[in-house]
């Protein structure tokens, strides 16, 4: 079973987002969820009390469960966090260099045919989807 997906259904049934999953070494998931008025403890208690009792009744082996927030630097992953959050400054890392680069700071002008529009030092720029390795927001603090 792809405990991605199970995570996809089961935390969106709950009303919440799932951002993001990372396994660690000792074979637990720490969980990113968040929702359009953010995440409280008692969110990520109630949450973590479903998800343990799924993962007994679905016989998925963990060491740990971590649930949380994705923090004020959300990562981006899919075409809808980078239209939810444009107009908002991220930091985007590209697998291999576009334009002569790799790192890319600025503010997101949305999403066009499968690439984010990128305003960098006055510059739109076109990152497909596809070249993105790592994409954050930055917060404005």
């Amino acid at each position: 079973m792809d405990v991605r997906v199970l995570l996809e259904n089961t935390l969106a049934g709950l009303g919440y987002e799932f951002v993001d999953l990372e396994l660690t070494r000792s074979g637990g998931f720490r969980l990113f969820m968040d929702k359009p008025e953010g995440i409280t403890v008692e969110d990520c208690v109630l949450v973590s009390n479903h998800l343990s009792r799924l993962f007994m009744v679905e016989n998925i082996d963990y060491d740990r469960l971590e649930v949380s927030s994705p923090g004020l630097d959300r990562p981006l992953k899919k075409e809808a966090d980078f239209v939810r959050f444009a107009g908002q400054n991220a930091k985007i890392k590209t697998r291999l260099p576009l334009e002569g680069r790799k790192n890319f700071a600025g503010r997101m002008l949305g999403f066009e045919d499968g690439a984010v529009q990128l305003e960098v030092e006055g510059k739109r720029v076109s990152i497909p989807l596809s070249s993105i390795d790592k994409a954050r927001l930055e917060p404005e603090i």
